[in-house]
């Protein structure tokens, strides 16, 4: 994928170009088949927001992020996803293709459901992304069934970018910090608190202090009154801990294979988080849609 690289103090942020072909009509060889790219609905389902995009091949079209609502049904889906279509000039039979990564089980089965009933121009059944699909990525876990479908998406998309040893680091409702070898196997990661429910803990378990917006950045770190306090205690915090984690990961991988190790940050907060820490080299706000694209043209290799 093309890709250019604008750089924001010490970190860069990764934007695909955009210059491939964006007509449906154009055809490559996946698997010595001669395959249509197709128009692929991608939808990544976390428990705060769920990212949707459409492809058309190689190209994002669009993409839109709205909060996750456990209760939505498909018929639901169907209403919102019409309005976001139309707005965009998109009919749904235009959709040919459907792949979708869930941690939010109830969610999964609507989002399924929605593809079945109201995408009737897809070419492939819809796929719904686990330990169990087929993608470059070997999971060496303890229990693969374990991984959070969205980290095994993100392994793939930074290890297809790389292709060398790497740490994915996911800035969610939870962050996880999660490690590829160079030989492209998951080897498990971490599990922290995100920022967003920190926020919401720190707010909802003391009487006094306020749930802040962390878009005003204390310019001092010693806080001369309780935003700035809170903002600090945050944005280093946040930033320190990622430093410490990711050496102490890179420590680790370096025990057992001496190899380069590549950082990529993705989510929602990385771009606020980044300038607080050094270990952050690039951010990629499309990684798991990308890495959803690239798990479609896996499995459609495989038919």
């Amino acid at each position: 994928m093309t890709e250019e690289v604008f750089f924001a103090n010490h970190f860069a942020i990764i934007l695909p170009t955009g210059k491939e072909s964006n007509t449906i009509h154009q055809h490559h060889i996946i698997s010595n088949k001669t395959t249509a790219y197709p128009m692929l609905l991608t939808v990544d389902v976390g428990n705060s927001h769920t990212v949707s995009g459409v492809f058309d091949g190689k190209k994002l079209l669009h993409q839109w992020r709205l909060k996750s609502d456990r209760d939505k049904t498909a018929d639901e889906l169907a209403i919102r996803y019409h309005s976001l279509f139309q707005m965009e000039g998109i009919h749904k039979e235009d959709i040919t293709a459907f792949i979708l990564c869930s941690v939010v089980p109830t969610l999964e089965t609507s989002w399924l459901a929605f593809a079945a009933k109201y995408l009737s121009g897809c070419i492939t059944a819809p796929i719904s992304v686990s330990h169990r699909t087929n993608t470059c990525i070997t999971v060496r876990t303890d229990n693969p069934s374990e991984v959070g479908a969205d980290r095994i998406v993100n392994a793939v998309a930074a290890w297809d970018h790389f292709k060398t040893a790497l740490i994915a680091i996911d800035f969610g409702t939870a962050i996880t910090f999660d490690c590829v070898s160079k030989k492209g196997e998951y080897l498990g990661g971490t599990i922290h608190p995100g920022i967003g429910i920190s926020l919401d803990a720190l707010a909802g378990r003391t009487a006094k202090l306020p749930r802040i917006d962390l878009n005003r950045r204390p310019g001092v770190v010693i806080g001369t009154n309780t935003v700035d306090a809170i903002s600090s205690g945050m944005l280093h915090g946040f930033g320190g801990m990622i430093d410490r984690m990711t050496r102490l990961l890179r420590a680790e991988m370096l025990r057992k294979n001496n190899e380069k190790i590549n950082i990529i940050a993705t989510g929602g907060m990385a771009e606020l988080i980044a300038p607080y820490c050094s270990s952050i080299a690039s951010i990629d706000p499309l990684l798991t849609l990308t890495g959803l694209r690239l798990i479609y043209e896996s499995n459609l290799g495989a038919e």
